[in-house]
């Protein structure tokens, strides 16, 4: 694997695609409301110099669906954006003999990426999140690897366990948040890392992170699911290294949208593809819930999202609208 070329096709935009469905029974796929939804993008000018697209991933409902249904949502987001955008599939799991399947399927298909984070529910070491994550790696050697830092659900990555990963060639990317202490991880992580891993910034510091010193490449960026502008003028502050109008990006229009999802979080499941998709509702995109067991929030908080939206600037809302409605 050209490691160089996998990691420079990871740089700009992380975009987490959500998953439509029916509001029917079963909540099954929404084919068509997929496809418009990567066309959205496209056509906000998202390509592959500065995005890629994440398929099944949090956002993207993985947990909700089967196996299949995890496939066939990343064939659609594939041959959608037909080459023009890289993929990244999301192969979170519980077990080590599905990853491998995801991964070998992932290749199959000739995606370019496969997201991976530590197996959640029991309590894992970072033992056997090492041989969890090697074992994806073995079994699609032509995709690159994204390790995901979710230590807020299981076990973290130590700095030690990252050095030894570094060691194969096709884990490419660390989209990397960590908890804030005086030890700084989030900072000796990037800085230590960034020229072996493109780095995906997961905690949001985005003015900080893209700074050389830091060397973050890509972005998780959940406002260009209804706002692609934002995105491509993220990437292009960074790009010209005026992180003073990030900073001022990130404060004054993407801190509110993530304090509304905090606040959303505090009485539904912890999540974000509920908002994403409300949001992308407001511009005119296909309605969709989430599956359950997570509750539609659509009716309390359309109100109140629109108002935000058009608070922080958001171009091509709908029309005015009231809770209820």
């Amino acid at each position: 694997m050209n490691t160089d070329h996998f990691r420079k096709k990871l740089e700009g935009c992380y975009v987490t695609v959500p998953t439509p469905f029916d509001d029917e029974d079963g909540f099954p796929i929404n084919e068509a409301s997929l496809r418009s939804y990567v066309n959205f993008l496209l056509d906000g000018g998202l390509n592959g110099e500065n995005a890629t697209f994440l398929a099944g991933g949090a956002a993207g409902d993985f947990s909700t669906m089967t196996f299949d249904e995890r496939l066939h949502v990343a064939e659609i987001v594939a041959s959608e954006v037909n080459g023009r955008v890289p993929v990244a599939f999301g192969a979170q799991t519980t077990s080590t003999l599905e990853l491998q399947r995801l991964a070998q399927a992932a290749q199959a298909r000739k995606l370019d990426f496969i997201q991976v984070s530590c197996p959640f529910y029991f309590t894992h070491t970072e033992a056997d999140f090492e041989e969890f994550v090697r074992a994806a790696a073995a079994a699609a050697p032509d995709v690159g690897v994204i390790i995901y830092n979710t230590f807020w659900t299981s076990a973290g990555v130590s700095f030690a366990m990252i050095e030894r990963l570094a060691e194969i060639d096709n884990i490419v990317g660390l989209k990397w948040a960590a908890p804030r202490t005086d030890g700084m991880e989030f900072e000796d992580v990037c800085s230590h890392f960034s020229e072996r891993f493109t780095i995906i910034d997961n905690n949001l510091f985005f003015a900080y992170s893209a700074m050389p010193a830091m060397g973050a490449r890509a972005f998780e960026v959940h406002l260009c699911n209804f706002w692609p502008a934002w995105g491509l003028k993220l990437i292009e502050q960074i790009d010209s290294g005026n992180y003073t109008e990030v900073a001022r990006m990130m404060t004054e229009e993407a801190m509110p949208w993530y304090k509304l999802w905090v606040e959303i979080e505090k009485q539904y499941t912890s999540g974000d593809g509920y908002l994403d998709k409300l949001c992308m509702e407001l511009v005119g995109l296909p309605p969709s819930r989430c599956r359950p067991p997570t509750r539609d929030i659509r009716e309390r908080y359309r109100a109140k999202t629109h108002a935000l939206l058009k608070s922080i600037g958001v171009p091509n809302l709908m029309a005015e609208v009231s809770e209820g409605r």
